[in-house]
């Protein structure tokens, strides 16, 4: 118990200090000693940072892994201890999230991911998102008038493993054998942890739809409690097929990409893709073992934009991406970065620049390989400098459609596409994770995995133990969209790794949970730490908003004009002014935007590493 000297007021261990120190006095003159005496320091509990966070930043030099929970993070940075680089760290903990954060992101999902290559100083794009399946064509959905977001006819073909593997292929330096050690170790078992647990108890009569998936996450009906080992034998066996195919090729030939391939082609190509496409067969699903084999995903460059000093690297136009690489355009060409960060005229202008974004994305925006997107006008500063005109003092209530096509060379297609919403009632839909690395080299490894969730119900494929994706119902029914359903297409994924590259050499990986909201987080987010300088983990957790007012991306596409989701910590004043100006907000409770971003970087004038992950949705981060 601590007391305090009744002469002085000051606690015996700050008076101890001080008599230790030489200024004890005569007991009769302590009170004239102690007024003349400047006060003694806080005690070291009481050391209080003047940029304290509810987090730290963490700094280093050897690594940093940023992940939604702390299982993901501890396969990264185990990988990372073993002599692996942010791409075999960064493979290790995509895998372990799959096992352990089901709730968001399952085995048989997609993992959009960037890259930077410290070596060829590339930054490469794996698009990371499955295609429809053969089958899947609008007129098998018309009578729904919406495509379903669960059960065996809501996936697009699994894409997360062939990422995952064009990834070690592409700039890492281990075996699939290697890097899926930790997932399969978490899927023999792991303990069950609070978050997840909650998630089992919403989602268990959902799930009672799908008997494998039922069986497989609520053996004998049992629900997984705190504190309880909960296991996955049958994804368990799956995933050391594809670890064992891997190891057998490469004690064979010695080469480490072809045995990767080889793991990968277990897969899609041998006895799991057969059970795969079994299984969605009797079913009902659209999915068949030739959608497998046939399925190959891709690299590419990323699209970028060049913003306050930086380079914002994102993945294309099949991806939501560019919005906000058009968004930071249009804020920046309106005077973003010479207004308080926090503010009233800020936070309209960052409003309304997504806003615009936004409705330009559910307008143009589908999967280059089928459609026609004016790309080069919608991310051409020119373009960008049209659309901040339309930003007044007032919140816009209406969709404002641009006309990239008046700058675009070619014809435009016909007839124009307007978004709307449809007319179906509701269905829930799920969330995604973001996995960001960075290692002593300079690589940099950004994924945002998702799909094979619980919300809604998980569906499982057979005895396989792999949850199927749930992306089908980002499709749009109807044939004037460029995000129309087709056999073979990429529906317009909400999933969007970033990367951000300072001079050439690289700055930040950053990615965040939260559908239609997390190219919007992280835009919260950039904006503070590019245009204004702030400390990474500070700008993470500052005040956010974040706009409903577009149409959305799942099942109804519901739009909301005029909504503005806002955190009840932006003060009451700003709060007022911004209400006046006509925005409908939306008040959150102090961290209520639904998000969860994670980062990890260089800091240029250092070299040393960063990372930071958000107080929203317990993110983890760690390294040194």
């Amino acid at each position: 118990m601590r007391t305090k000297d009744p002469a002085t007021g000051w606690s015996r261990r700050a008076l101890g200090a001080w008599a230790v120190g030489g200024g004890a006095a005569m007991v009769a003159g302590l009170s004239e000693a102690a007024a003349q005496t400047p006060p003694p320091p806080p005690e070291p509990t009481r050391l209080k940072s003047a940029g304290e966070t509810l987090r730290p930043e963490i700094v280093g030099n050897f690594g940093i892994v940023a992940a939604g929970r702390h299982y993901a993070v501890a396969a990264g940075t185990r990988i990372l201890m073993a002599g692996g680089n942010a791409t075999d760290a960064g493979v290790a903990a995509v895998f372990a999230a799959a096992v352990t954060e089901i709730s968001h992101f399952g085995f048989g999902g997609e993992a959009p991911t960037i890259i930077y290559d410290s070596g060829s100083k590339d930054v490469t794009v794996i698009n990371g998102q499955g295609t429809a399946p053969a089958l899947a064509t609008p007129d098998r959905f018309a009578s729904l008038g919406m495509i379903p977001g669960n059960g065996p006819t809501g996936g697009t073909i699994p894409a997360m493993v062939d990422a995952m593997a064009r990834a070690l292929q592409l700039n890492g330096t281990m075996s699939l054998d290697q890097v899926m050690q930790p997932a399969i170790e978490l899927a023999d078992g792991f303990v069950m942890y609070n978050f997840l647990a909650e998630v089992f108890v919403s989602q268990q009569k959902a799930t009672a739809k799908y008997k494998t998936a039922y069986d497989a996450y609520y053996p004998g009906g049992a629900l997984p409690r705190v504190g309880e080992i909960f296991r996955q034998p049958n994804l368990a066996r799956t995933m050391r097929a594809i670890a064992a195919a891997d190891k057998a090729t490469l004690a064979r030939t010695k080469d480490r990409k072809a045995a990767i391939q080889a793991g990968r082609d277990e897969f899609y190509k041998g006895d799991i893709a057969r059970r795969l496409g079994a299984a969605m067969e009797a079913d009902g699903g659209l999915m068949r073992y030739a959608d497998l084999a046939s399925y190959q995903g891709k690299t590419e460059a990323p699209v970028t934009t060049d913003v306050f000093g930086y380079t914002v690297c994102k993945g294309g136009f099949w991806s939501q991406g560019p919005a906000l690489l058009i968004a930071l355009n249009i804020a920046e060409a309106a005077g973003i970065g010479a207004m308080e960060p926090g503010g009233e005229a800020y936070l309209h202008t960052m409003a309304e620049s997504i806003k615009l974004a936004f409705d330009d994305r559910n307008a143009y925006f589908g999967d280059p390989d089928f459609a026609k997107v004016p790309a080069k006008a919608l991310l051409s500063k020119a373009y960008a400098a049209q659309r901040a005109k339309l930003i007044g003092p007032k919140a816009s209530l209406e969709h404002r459609y641009g006309d990239p096509w008046a700058m675009e060379v070619g014809a435009r297609p016909a007839p124009v596409f307007t978004p709307h919403m449809l007319k179906k009632p509701p269905v829930p839909t799920a969330d995604t994770t973001a996995i960001e690395v960075v290692d002593r080299h300079g690589n940099l490894f950004s994924c945002t995995p998702s799909s094979g969730w619980m919300l809604g119900g998980a569906y499982i494929a057979g005895d396989t133990g792999v949850p199927m994706s749930n992306r089908m119902t980002v499709f749009d029914l109807d044939p004037e969209s460029p995000n129309v359903l087709a056999p073979g297409k990429r529906p317009r994924t909400t999933l969007s790794p970033s990367m951000v590259m300072k001079d050439g050499a690289p700055y930040l990986a950053i990615g965040t949970p939260g559908g239609d909201n997390q190219d919007q987080q992280i835009m919260n987010v950039l904006l503070r730490v590019l245009a204004f300088g702030q400390p990474l983990q500070a700008a993470i957790e500052a005040p956010r908003i974040n706009s409903s007012h577009f149409h959305g991306s799942f099942a109804i596409k519901k739009d909301e004009p005029g909504v503005l989701e806002i955190e009840d910590r932006v003060p009451q004043a700003v709060r007022d002014g911004l209400a006046a100006r006509g925005h409908k907000l939306d008040v959150l409770g102090p961290f209520g935007v639904s998000t969860g971003i994670v980062a990890a970087g260089v800091v240029p004038e250092t070299g040393t590493l960063r990372g930071a992950a958000d107080v929203r949705r317990e993110r983890y981060v760690f390294g040194w």
